[in-house]
């Protein structure tokens, strides 16, 4: 009811303002009575995914707490895990506003954000920061100015710094919203990438004497050919997992809606088929040995269950949160348990 009523509100607002402020309200309630509105009980489904023991299999896409201020606040909500960033090494404004639109008919949002963040430097401090137990991967992008080329020397900085205190790493070359990011997820500059990233990871496992599991974050706006090479690539490198998927380009489904022609990535309902099919072409491809973290369009249980139908292991969510509330949360592990 609390979610409901907030949400109406809200949704009046511009998105942008509506976000900031659910943000201030989270990052001031997180710890106290206050989180009484949002709680929820939640009985463990466990399980064991890159190595890693989550409480349950629904966890929080990337891009909805960028600085990890709200991580305390998402655990009591029941997610079984919170991914924060994208984070960039330095801080950067993003791209102009309004960067943020809502496709309410369709259940569908359109965002060319621009990885806004306030440096990996602060994000560290907060997830020192954290009073709960919540399982946190970190979302790692290269700011807007560094030239593809070099992109690798941002995440290898990001990771560096990331490393002690996160569950596991999720490497993003599939945002739409930073001018040629997309071009890391083909060739010489994917592996690359994963290579100069595997290794260094090894280097940190042992400085630490910790294992960081680290996944590729990709776009669902691939072919299947480009899909086969990303899954050879992860295989051949052996990467601990691949989220999938990132936003859309395509404008499937919300055609003739207000503010469908905006730029930028779509994420909700409209992507629910889109990245199911990319889930299970890439379970195809890497025949088991790399796992799966599905996201992209859930909107409800029986979505989330289709992505794990799919080859996903576990799931996240995002748009669907936000027209669904932290019931969709318990929804999908109900549903998940009953399987």
């Amino acid at each position: 009811m609390f979610y409901e009523l907030a949400q109406k509100v809200m949704f009046q607002m511009d998105p942008e303002l509506a976000h900031n402020l659910a943000m201030k309200g989270l990052r001031a309630t997180g710890n106290n009575p206050l989180n009484c509105f949002y709680s929820q009980n939640i009985a463990p489904a466990p399980v064991t995914f890159m190595g890693v023991t989550f409480p349950n299999p629904v966890g929080l896409a990337a891009g909805m707490d960028k600085d990890g201020e709200c991580i305390d606040a998402f655990y009591a909500m029941g997610f079984g895990h919170v991914e924060v960033g994208t984070v960039t090494p330095r801080p950067q404004p993003g791209n102009d506003k309004p960067r943020l639109f809502r496709i309410k008919p369709a259940k569908a949002i359109i965002n060319r954000m621009g990885f806004n963040n306030k440096g990996v430097d602060n994000l560290v401090a907060n997830l020192i920061a954290k009073k709960s137990n919540a399982v946190v991967g970190v979302n790692i992008g290269k700011n807007k100015d560094t030239p593809v080329e070099q992109g690798k020397e941002d995440y290898l900085i990001c990771m560096d710094k990331v490393y002690p205190y996160a569950d596991y790493i999720a490497v993003n070359i599939s945002s739409p919203n930073t001018p040629g990011l997309r071009t890391m997820q083909y060739g010489e500059l994917l592996e690359d990438l994963l290579s100069s990233l595997k290794f260094r990871q090894k280097e940190l496992a042992a400085k630490y004497n910790k294992y960081v599991p680290v996944a590729l974050k990709i776009a669902p706006d691939l072919t299947e050919e480009e899909i086969e090479k990303i899954a050879d690539a992860l295989i051949q490198n052996e990467f601990d997992g691949v989220i999938a998927t990132n936003t859309t380009l395509s404008r499937d489904g919300v055609s003739g809606l207000a503010n469908s022609n905006e730029t930028g990535g779509m994420s909700g309902k409209p992507l629910q088929d889109l990245s199911t099919k990319v889930i299970k072409q890439l379970a195809t491809c890497l025949k088991g040995k790399v796992p799966i973290l599905g996201g992209g369009g859930i909107n409800s249980a029986e979505d989330a269950l289709a992505k794990l139908d799919a080859g996903a292991e576990m799931v996240q969510i995002y748009s669907g949160f936000i027209y669904q509330g932290p019931k969709l949360i318990k929804e999908i592990v109900d549903a998940y348990r009953s399987k």
